[in-house]
């Protein structure tokens, strides 16, 4: 039994934390988010633990008033149930006063939460909520509040936020300038081993990062979906790392689990993305029935994982990089797939039903894999019907004959930065 004594204790302790100055990075995903804060539909905010959701809500804050905020994730919350949110309400107009606006972090963690926001949002109150698992927020805001609501994915730092908080500044013709490519090489180096989580970049601490992906497996997937088979789960995990940016089958992986059919493979890769922890890449077909068919490549949301708590000695820095860029096409919303065919290419890039470009990642180019790498361009170039094309190198830049086209060559500093000419 929730009190109303209890629910204040939190919401003033809540606010203190909330309303405390603190520098942060500015997120790039604050100014699309301003625009629709005068739109009527909910804004829903997901993605893994600890990317910065809350601080997004806090920088919202900041452009608003008459707004309120709690945070669900709260260990005296455990009785709380959707006939105490009109109790809650009380309690935040104490607390706030007038509240036109409503942030809610993690509020999937109460039942039929949907109800109380629909009743808010019918009052006329704007919300933002955040959550950490993409599949409950989408299975109750897509039945109760159908066209109600605007989804945003959060991940961790962009480089371009991490130059941020590094107080690295540029502008677009120093990438020309010797000192200055110096300290942006530099600065990826850092950003390939330490990621982007935020609170990691400010203390290095190791095992911050070791109890973040202990608390996303055990209480984000194995307490959550009722997983019984810890042992098992983990050992998919460890053979998803090693794999990281390269082909799997749900079949090869059953066959090297031991397990007697291929649907548990299946689910369990599925309660790691809904946790944002790893992502599937499907392969590029013009037939759906083929591309559904077809393996899949798996990549991190971070490449602080993998060298934090992956089980690889020695990370291949080639798939580190693909990695990142895999996320950086992610973070901007674009749809994606790997080409297969004599060769691969590593990223097709559709928009509007149409193939808008190509992408091939390799640490460095040289005698070993040029006429490799080059020819999985150009195949998928004619295969896609696309002559848009681009080598994603750790340094390397200028230009390159891949078949019959042109394509260039871009340090992936510069090509992250948004400075692709």
């Amino acid at each position: 039994m929730i009190t109303k004594d209890t629910l204040r204790q939190i919401a003033y302790r809540q606010k203190s934390l909330f309303t405390a100055e603190s520098e942060t990075v500015r997120r790039e995903l604050l100014n699309p988010l301003l625009s629709f804060m005068h739109d009527s539909r909910i804004l829903v905010l997901t993605g893994i633990r600890r990317c910065g959701k809350s601080t997004l809500l806090g920088q919202l804050s900041r452009e608003q008033k008459n707004w309120c905020y709690f945070n669900f994730e709260d260990e005296r919350l455990l009785g709380f149930n959707a006939q105490d949110f009109e109790l809650l309400n009380e309690v935040l107009f104490e607390v706030y006063g007038t509240n036109d606006c409503y942030f809610f972090d993690e509020v999937q963690n109460v039942d039929a939460f949907e109800t109380f926001l629909r009743r808010l949002q019918d009052e006329g109150k704007k919300l933002v909520i955040t959550g950490s698992n993409a599949s409950l927020l989408s299975r109750e805001l897509g039945t109760r509040l159908t066209g109600r609501y605007l989804a945003f994915e959060v991940y961790p730092f962009s480089f371009r936020e991490f130059l941020a908080f590094r107080k690295i500044k540029y502008e677009p013709e120093e990438i020309f300038f010797t000192e200055k490519r110096v300290e942006l090489i530099a600065a990826f180096e850092s950003y390939a081993s330490t990621g982007g989580f935020p609170e990691y970049l400010k203390n290095h601490d190791t095992e911050y990062i070791r109890i973040l992906y202990e608390n996303i497996l055990y209480r984000d997937i194995l307490t959550r979906y009722g997983v019984k088979r810890e042992r098992l789960f983990k050992e998919l995990v460890s053979l998803l790392t090693r794999q990281m940016a390269s082909r799997f089958t749900y079949n090869a992986l059953k066959n090297t689990l031991g397990l007697s059919n291929s649907i548990t493979v299946k689910e369990y890769i599925s309660y790691l993305g809904n946790s944002y922890l790893f992502f599937e890449l499907p392969k590029f077909s013009w037939s759906v029935k083929q591309q559904l068919s077809a393996p899949k490549k798996i990549y991190l949301v971070d490449p602080v994982i993998l060298e934090v708590c992956g089980s690889v000695f020695s990370p291949n820095k080639g798939r580190i990089l693909e990695n990142i860029v895999f996320n950086e096409l992610k973070r901007k919303g674009l749809e994606i797939y790997y080409f297969a065919g004599k060769g691969e290419c590593d990223f097709v890039v559709k928009q509007n039903n149409r193939v808008k470009q190509l992408i091939q990642v390799s640490h460095t180019l040289d005698g070993n894999n040029r006429e490799r790498e080059l020819a999985g361009l150009a195949e998928a170039a004619e295969s896609c019907r696309n002559k848009n094309g681009l080598v994603i190198t750790w340094e390397q830049s200028g230009e390159i004959q891949a078949g019959a086209n042109k394509v260039r060559l871009m340090p992936a500093w510069q090509w992250l930065t948004g400075d692709a000419g």
